[in-house]
């Protein structure tokens, strides 16, 4: 399934208020525990960064010294 970030908000937001059901637009999910509601929302991050693919990195390094 292709998650997006309305999906993880729902999710995180169940697990604010302490709710064991998530309502995306048309489905409502209920969840056995909020344990299992922590995994789904790992599963959703992980998804969500893998399809962003990989992250650049930038690093910048400054001397401000005499040079002695």
């Amino acid at each position: 399934m292709a998650y997006t970030q309305k999906h993880l908000d729902a999710v995180e937001r169940a697990i604010a208020r302490g709710e064991k059901v998530v309502r995306y637009t048309d489905r409502t999910v209920e969840y056995r525990s909020i344990d299992e509601l922590l995994k789904a929302r790992d599963v959703i991050r992980t998804s969500l960064t893998e399809a962003a693919g990989p992250r650049s990195r930038v690093v910048r390094l400054y001397h401000g010294g005499k040079g002695l």
